[in-house]
């Protein structure tokens, strides 16, 4: 496969899990394609591991944050040290195949409109009895009333049945690329959000600037999924729940936000509650009545 080949900066974010970062370190190493830079921004973990990065993995550019600025702080300290003209940002539980990055740079060469477009996302072999699991091949949009939206794709195994490249409502946090101009034009990450829908307001900050929001499945990333929250933390429902709100508030007309708050306060709040109640998951509601309340005060945390 000829492509050009300018320089790619890999950004990929660190919290408390360096033996899986460096994992992905690995996998890197293994890939053809050289002309990148990796950057590693260690997101105020408890241990700096600038020597042990120094010593074992040179060739990485090792940034630490003394406090933990969120997904999207930690990645936006990556982009300002960075020099590439692309930008690839992989989860630390994340491993890069063979062809990844040429075949998104391939599609960036053919579009001349792409903004960002994120590779194909299985779930690691090694967790599901060697089998091809797919965890991401496009979303649909988040829907204005309920606020949810579809992953495409998702706990499908991998039969082929999504191998063309195209357009897609956001692309997926743990893996995604976009060119340098792109971040010019709109802005670095929106960090209000500290973790979770980030990418999907910078998807929708990006379409809106003019750009193509795409997913390229001929490209392959495995995730080791939710290393570092924990799928059933307390953490994880209070940002959910948070910017899911504060996503609708930045997103959608006033019309499509009363519908929203309707369906909220009529539905998903009744709802939610009854199931923490029923699980005592005492915690849950809190976490859960939290991220509704920062939405009400002022978006303070």
């Amino acid at each position: 496969m000829k492509v050009d080949q300018p320089l790619v900066s890999i950004i990929s974010v660190n919290f408390n899990q360096i033996q899986v970062t460096l994992e992905l370190l690995d996998s890197l190493r293994k890939i053809s394609f050289r002309d990148f830079e990796i950057m590693l921004v260690d997101n105020g973990s408890s241990e700096n591991s600038t020597q042990l990065i120094s010593e074992k993995y040179p060739e990485v550019n090792y940034i630490f944050s003394k406090e933990n600025l969120g997904f999207s702080g930690g990645n936006n300290l990556g982009i300002r040290a960075s020099n590439g003209e692309y930008l690839f940002f992989v989860n630390n539980d994340a491993e890069v195949t063979e062809g990844c990055i040429e075949t998104l740079l391939q599609l960036f060469n053919s579009l001349s409109q792409l903004g960002i477009v994120s590779p194909q996302i299985c779930y690691d072999p090694k967790l599901t009895n060697n089998q091809q699991i797919i965890q991401y091949a496009g979303a649909t949009h988040v829907h204005s009333m309920t606020a949810r939206n579809e992953i495409l794709g998702e706990k499908q195994i991998d039969k082929g049945q999504f191998n063309i490249a195209k357009e897609t409502a956001y692309v997926h946090g743990a893996a995604m690329m976009i060119k340098r101009e792109v971040i010019d034009n709109v802005g670095v990450m929106p960090e209000e959000f500290f973790l979770y829908y980030e990418e999907l307001d910078w998807s929708e900050q990006i379409r809106n600037a003019g750009y193509k929001v795409y997913v390229e499945p001929n490209a392959l990333v495995y995730h080791k999924e939710s290393l570092t929250v924990g799928k059933d933390s307390t953490l994880k429902t209070y940002y959910h729940t948070r910017n899911r709100i504060f996503f609708v508030r930045r997103n959608r007309s006033w019309s499509q936000l009363l519908i929203f708050y309707l369906f909220l306060f009529c539905f998903t709040i009744p709802k939610n509650t009854l199931v923490f109640l029923k699980n005592r998951e005492w915690g849950h509601i809190s976490a859960f009545y939290k991220g509704i309340w920062w939405n009400l005060v002022g978006n303070k945390s």
